[in-house]
């Protein structure tokens, strides 16, 4: 409840400088439903909350400093619908926070950014965006959505866009620990939006790791692209993780009975395809993940996913969405959502989600 209420008084003051000195938005998305999950150990339903889009309270603005140049800032913090508490471990603007100047020559930030290659995975090659059951972010690893302590430029000129980051580790005692840097580069035109990314994160080293001699370095890098075809959109993307951590790590409460703790895979090579077709206020969504492990376990693994959403208005919608995974030669990959890791390898979602 306090820190509810700080984030509310943060917010709330924020907006009233910013009302008085430039331009402001506070925005935010609210989600919410019910999860029904099969294939794992006292499997059940229950009430999640952010299933389509992480639930998320934010404040950003621009304040003009002469010429072209411009200061900008974000802080946006993510919430539990369901039991009202912080997202992202209780951090109070988890999901992004930073300031910067922007100009013609493209924008500068320090702070806490999304991930360039989660972002190309999410918002060019995957037609459930991250969400629902359906998420790619199930097979397909980013190496953490987030890098904390870090400087992104960014910048776009007639529909060719670049990014680069790099995130200090600031681990005491360790210079590499969690360093983390990242490229993207992408194209838009009429129908067409291709984008390359790679991210690189050096994970914490772990004494097993060191001792087996595993690349702690989590290097991952996509193809995504998606093209509109009459009224459809089909997507695709290809993705290549390597190193420890590149692969989504499997949920730690072992919801699959394990005799021993799963590892992910450390090489893998993901294909995606997928499509969005529309129809007045409905729009279907599907995707195929193909995951081929190339670790001597040889662990692979197949995703197939169906959903719709359904408009009720510009800024209020219902969905719906079944996934399943097949896994392979003991992985233990699960059905997770745009909030939850999940716990089973089939996932029923329903619910709402309003944004603002």
């Amino acid at each position: 409840m306090k820190r509810t209420a700080c984030v509310l008084a943060l917010l709330g003051a924020s907006v009233g400088s910013a009302l008085a000195q430039g331009a402001s938005t506070v925005y935010g998305v609210v989600d919410g439903g019910l999860v029904s999950e099969r294939g794992c150990h006292n499997c059940g339903a229950r009430v999640d909350g952010g299933v389509a889009a992480e639930s998320r309270l934010g404040v950003r603005g621009s304040e003009s400093l002469g010429g072209s140049l411009s200061a900008v800032y974000a802080l946006e913090a993510g919430l539990q619908l369901d039991t009202g508490r912080s997202g992202q471990d209780g951090q109070l603007f988890g999901r992004q926070a930073y300031v910067g100047v922007s100009g013609k020559a493209g924008t500068v930030t320090v702070g806490r950014h999304h991930n360039l290659e989660y972002e190309a995975l999410t918002d060019v090659g995957d037609p459930f965006k991250g969400g629902m059951a359906g998420t790619a972010s199930n097979l397909i690893g980013s190496g953490g959505r987030r890098v904390d302590n870090s400087i992104l430029y960014s910048a776009e000129v007639n529909g060719v866009s670049a990014a680069a980051s790099f995130g200090a580790g600031e681990v005491v005692g360790n210079g590499r620990a969690n360093r983390a840097w990242g490229v993207s580069v992408g194209f838009e035109n009429g129908p067409l939006t291709i984008r390359a990314a790679h991210q690189n994160r050096n994970v914490a080293l772990v004494a097993p790791s060191t001792a087996m001699g595993n690349n702690t370095d989590a290097k991952n890098s996509i193809l995504a692209a998606n093209l509109r075809v009459g009224i459809a959109t089909a997507y695709i993307a290809y993705s290549a993780s390597r190193g420890w951590g590149s692969s989504p790590l499997f949920n730690p409460d072992n919801p699959y009975g394990a005799g021993m703790a799963n590892t992910a895979s450390t090489d893998s090579r993901d294909v995606l395809v997928g499509m969005a077709l529309p129809f007045g206020a409905t729009t279907l969504l599907a995707s195929y993940i193909r995951k081929n492990d190339r670790d001597l376990a040889n662990q692979d693994a197949n995703q197939m996913a169906f959903g719709a959403t359904y408009a009720m208005s510009r800024r209020t919608d219902f969905y719906a969405a079944y996934s399943r995974i097949t896994n392979r030669n003991g992985a233990g990959y699960t059905v997770g959502n745009a909030s939850s890791l999940g716990r089973g390898s089939s996932a029923v979602n329903v619910g709402m989600r309003h944004a603002f």
